[in-house]
This record gives structure tokens, C-alpha cells and sequence, in this order.
């Protein structure tokens, strides 16, 4: 919805909350590498698509004039341009922190952009499974927003099942297509579920829409670097008990539909058309969801109800049943480096790590290239294994192909452009092995 308010034309502004380490998802989520970022959806023309990718479509086609933010953090932005293109717009968090923090932030970047106060903001999750008319109820919460009906509108879903995995939304008297709200209930036995449900509740979509100057007053601060110099210091709480459950007007649109939160393998698997990828043999195998991202075969024999998940990160062998209980497990690990990460420029995979050296295999896409960097505590080899690309070295710019082996000293200045699909074999030396050995020079 567009509306004119003193000569301003406002346009609904869409925030797309992106974090978390997504680990009910391991191992092929981490930190780096979170659940919406997996391409194991299709669309409509049968491509993998990711979480994310399928909710921004979603959005372009039910609200086509709506800007949409991006609120993430720093380790996940080559993972959104990547999949979003580069001109999305983001708002990084300089450190983690929770919902209340990051939708400050976010709007406070969208005041520094010039959106009026009296503009419609809407946060959604990145990652729910549902239809396009979820999104094209998004209009009737700018309506309300925009026409001062209640400080904070809400999406409500009709519950499918009582479960404890929603927190819920209690609706009091019935107004013009939506409710006002009773109270809030968080994550309710599933007995207590079943009450709430008879009293006509509904489960919380994780959506809200408010006038920007209403979270901006909360906040006390529109200044989008000086709030980023204090992001440190903000209280660390969600949006819901900040913001939400303090305002005094509040309204409930329902929503009757598909939704759900693929937060497990038991409900991934049940949405997803593929029931295996990777090089997998399935015999006598019931209800079996195989992925696998190694270049070694799987063979599921003789299984039923069974999750198996293979990558560099790890192997999953689990009940579909008790994989809800994955995270806790996952808890006992010792936190380790991704071994595979998605880049602006294609992506990357650890092949092998010692004291002495790291491996990778990278895989550039055409145009696309590495920022002129440096390394301070490492060398490094490439081995060129596929395709063509330009390569600079200090002040020396070469062709190269496959076959080529290039070296690079510490400290020496050097990037990689891609002119086709371009593959390296990267061999590191030296003392350090992280990615904050790099100093880029270009960015």
C-alpha cells in the first residue's frame, strides 16, 4: 500500500531478519552457512532455491513496490549477495546480540536513508514455508499501521496442531478484518496449547508493523553510525518483550494457510520434493531423507523414518522423529571453522588442515573475483585446475589456465578475476589459517 502524507509519498519499508547458527539444521548449517541459506527447495521450475531466495520472491511478487532491508551480521553477507544479488540492501550487526538490537538498528539505517517517520516498517523472519498470500496480507498491516488503527500489527496463524514449538497470540473483541489483542503465551505445553486454541488463539508469525518513529522514539537515537558505535551497549532482549508486548494498541491480522518453520530435518523433509541428492543408493528404503555434498557414495539399505546428512562439516545419522533434538546434541561439539562457506564470488571448501598447511578447492563464477588482499602470517600456492582467469601479483597482471601454478609470498598483493568458470586447489603455509589473515585492499 502507498500512501501520500504531506506531500511524501510513503512505501511500505519490508525488513528480512537473517541470523542465527541454525543448528537443528547440522551439519550443513553453522554460523557461516545458516538454514535459509541451503538450497534444498525448488521453484517453480523445478531450480534449488534456498529459504531466503524462495521468501524474497514471495515478497516481490505479492508487494512489488515494497524496499526491502536485509538485517544480518557480517559473516553471513557474502551468503546474501550471493543469493540476492549485490545491489540488496543490508544492515550488519557489528556483534550479536537479539531482536530488539537488530531491528533498532535497522531503523535507524532506514531514518539515515531519508524514510519518513510516518512510514510503515515491517520485520519478518527470513524463513518461514508458506504461500504468496501470506505476503499480500502485509497489506492489511500497512493499512492499519498507516492509518493510526494500533501502534503494532501482528500476523496471526490459524494453528494447524497444538504444539509447544510457536509461542501464541490470545485475540480480544473482533474490529474491521482484524483483532485486538488479549495477551501473549510463549511456547505452551502442548496441553496448554490445546486451551489456547479453543479460546480462538493463534500462533505468532514473528511479524510486526509499526510507524518507523514509533521503535525510533523507543530507541531514543535515529542516528544510524552513532547507534552503530553503541550496538555494544544496547539490551540484549527481543523485540517481543522490548517492544511488542509493552505497546498499548495492538492488532492481530489472521492468516489461514500453509505456514511453517522448517527449523528440523523431520520438517524440512517433509516439504521438500527431492528425497535424496548427491551421489546416494537407496534400497528397501521407507520415508529416508539422504543429502549428500561429499564425493564419496552413500548407500541407505533397509532404513525407515532416517535423516542422512553428509558434508565437510560432519555426518548425520538420525530417527527423523528425534532429530528436534539435534541442537542439543550439536551443543557438545567443540566449535570449529566451517569448512565450507558461500562467497560473493562463488565458494569455498577445506579439504585438509594441519598445523602447517590448510587446503581448499575454490570455485569462481564467471566475472566474478577475489579483493586484492594480503596475507601477514601466511604463503600461499595456487593451482589452477579448470577454466581461465586473470591474475594480479603485486603491480603484474597474467592470464592464467589450467595447468598454471602460482605462488604468493606473505605480504605480496594479489587477486583473481574470473573469465569462465574458473577452479583453484589453494595450499596454505605458514603460522595461520584463519580468514582474519586478510587485509583487503580494495573493498
Amino acid at each position: 500500500m502507498t500512501y501520500i502524507e504531506s506531500g511524501i509519498i510513503a512505501i511500505m519499508q519490508i525488513v528480512l531478519l537473517s541470523g542465527g547458527s541454525g543448528k537443528r539444521l547440522w551439519p550443513l548449517s553453522n554460523d557461516v552457512r545458516s538454514k535459509q541459506f541451503l538450497k534444498l527447495l525448488e521453484d517453480e521450475n523445478g531450480n534449488s532455491q534456498s529459504m531466503l531466495q524462495r521468501v524474497f520472491g514471495q515478497i516481490k511478487k505479492a508487494q512489488p513496490k515494497a524496499k526491502i532491508t536485509i538485517a544480518s551480521n557480517s559473516s553471513q553477507v557474502d551468503s546474501i549477495k550471493s543469493q540476492l544479488g549485490e545491489n540488496i540492501a543490508t544492515v550488519l550487526e557489528p556483534v550479536r546480540r537479539d531482536t530488539f538490537p537488530a531491528i533498532a538498528l535497522a531503523c535507524s539505517y532506514l531514518a539515515s536513508e531519508g524514510i519518513d517517520r510516518n512510514e510503515t516498517v515491517i520485520v519478518l523472519p527470513c524463513d518461514p514455508y508458506t504461500e504468496v498470500k501470506f505476503f499480500e496480507t502485509l497489506t492489511k498491516l500497512d493499512e492499519i499501521i498507516s492509518s493510526g488503527k494500533a501502534d503494532m500489527a501482528l500476523i496471526g496463524i490459524k494453528p494447524q496442531i497444538p504444539t509447544s514449538k510457536y509461542g501464541y497470540i490470545v485475540p480480544s473483541e473482533t474490529r474491521d478484518g482484524y483483532f485486538g489483542v488479549s495477551r501473549f503465551v510463549e511456547k505452551p505445553t502442548e496441553e496448554k496449547a490445546k486451551v489456547l486454541i479453543s479460546e480462538g488463539a493463534f500462533w505468532n508469525g514473528g511479524v510486526f508493523a509499526f510507524k518507523l518513529g514509533y521503535v525510533l522514539d523507543i530507541l531514543g537515537e535515529t542516528d544510524y553510525k552513532q547507534t552503530l558505535e553503541s550496538y555494544s551497549t544496547l539490551e540484549k532482549i527481543s523485540f517481543d518483550y522490548k517492544v511488542v508486548e509493552k505497546a498499548k494498541n495492538i492488532a492481530v491480522v489472521p492468516f489461514e494457510g500453509k505456514w511453517t518453520d522448517l527449523g528440523t530435518w523431520r520438517t524440512l523433509a517433509d516439504e521438500v520434493t527431492a528425497r535424496s541428492s548427491g551421489p546416494v543408493i537407496k534400497e528397501d528404503a521407507e520415508n529416508c531423507f539422504v543429502i549428500n555434498e561429499l564425493n564419496i557414495p552413500i548407500i541407505a539399505l533397509g532404513l525407515k523414518d532416517v535423516v542422512i546428512t553428509a558434508c565437510h562439516d560432519g555426518i548425520l545419522v538420525s530417527d527423523l522423529t528425534k532429530s528436534s533434538n539435534l541442537k542439543n546434541v550439536v551443543e557438545k561439539l567443540e566449535t570449529a571453522r566451517p569448512m565450507y562457506e558461500e562467497r560473493r564470488w562463488g565458494e569455498y571448501t577445506v579439504l585438509e588442515q594441519n598445523a602447517y598447511s590448510l587446503t581448499k578447492h575454490l570455485h569462481l563464477l564467471p566475472g566474478k573475483g577475489i579483493s586484492l588482499q594480503t596475507h601477514k602470517y601466511r604463503s600461499e600456492i595456487w593451482v589452477i585446475t579448470a577454466g581461465e582467469g586473470k591474475f594480479t601479483l603485486d603491480d603484474e597482471v597474467t592470464q592464467v589456465k589450467a595447468g598454471d601454478v602460482l605462488k604468493i609470498e606473505k605480504g605480496q598483493r594479489h587477486k583473481i578475476e574470473a573469465i569462465t568458470d574458473l577452479h583453484i586447489t589453494e595450499v596454505q603455509l605458514g603460522e595461520k589459517f584463519d580468514e582474519t589473515d586478510i587485509q583487503r585492499l580494495d573493498m
